[in-house]
């Protein structure tokens, strides 16, 4: 994940410079950032992921357990966007969005070699408010940057599992993108961090009913959320 982001910024920085090496071309929409407010719509892909940390904590047949997340798989996200003018430089957005994903958790003991896998499915319903920092427009395009909050509900819970999230969690985001000013719309993809402030493991486990599954909801002590997010805004 970490490589992708350096390829990301890299290439940034790449499309940055051949931004400001080009000649002045006539404007498509050329007072379109002026708009008090506009609406527009957002789809793209994510891929979730979870920090943890393992208790090491002893189960009852003498094992200690420890979770990892061995790989990442692609998610689906949708949502809506509001945005609104500031100033020439800074525009506030409201950004619900339909997050669709899983976590892939690998349970390990480390002196017997047995491994255990299990797959939590998580639906998120996030709700941000960001403040969307733009560069000086240069012909058709102009980079920005965005920071701020968000809260989110998990909508794709289910118990008497392995592992059993909290429904509500919030945070901080960060991301970059960049506008392309067509003709009637405009298109921006944006590439999006989103960092959870909080554990979201759940800890009083009175809903399992396989008790071969205690061991390894002890081997988590605490897990915190963490999202990238690829999309794509059409304004």
């Amino acid at each position: 994940m970490c490589k992708t982001i350096s390829i990301f910024l890299c290439f940034c920085l790449f499309f940055s410079i051949h931004l400001f090496a080009q000649k002045q071309k006539v404007k498509n929409q050329p007072y379109g950032d002026q708009k008090l407010y506009h609406f527009g719509i957002s789809v793209g892909m994510n891929f979730q992921d979870i920090l943890l940390t393992n208790s090491g904590i002893l189960s009852e047949e003498g094992e200690t357990w420890f979770a990892t997340i061995p790989n990442y798989s692609p998610g689906f996200s949708v949502g809506l966007l509001g945005d609104l003018y500031l100033n020439p430089s800074m525009n506030l957005r409201f950004t619900p969005m339909l997050h669709f994903g899983d976590k892939q958790f690998e349970f390990v003991e480390p002196s017997t070699g047995q491994t255990y896998s299990t797959v939590v499915r998580s639906n998120y319903m996030t709700v941000p408010l960001d403040l969307k920092i733009r560069s000086m427009r240069l012909n058709n395009y102009r980079p920005y940057l965005i920071a701020g909050v968000y809260s989110a509900l998990d909508l794709g819970r289910k118990a008497d599992e392995a592992i059993f999230l909290k429904p509500i969690d919030y945070g901080v985001t960060v991301g970059v993108g960049c506008d392309f000013y067509l003709p009637i719309i405009k298109i921006a993809p944006e590439l999006r961090f989103s960092f959870g402030l909080k554990d979201m493991i759940e800890h009083n486990r009175m809903d399992i009913t396989d008790k071969n599954l205690i061991k390894y909801a002890n081997a988590v002590s605490k897990g915190v959320n963490r999202m990238i997010s690829l999309t794509f805004n059409f304004e």
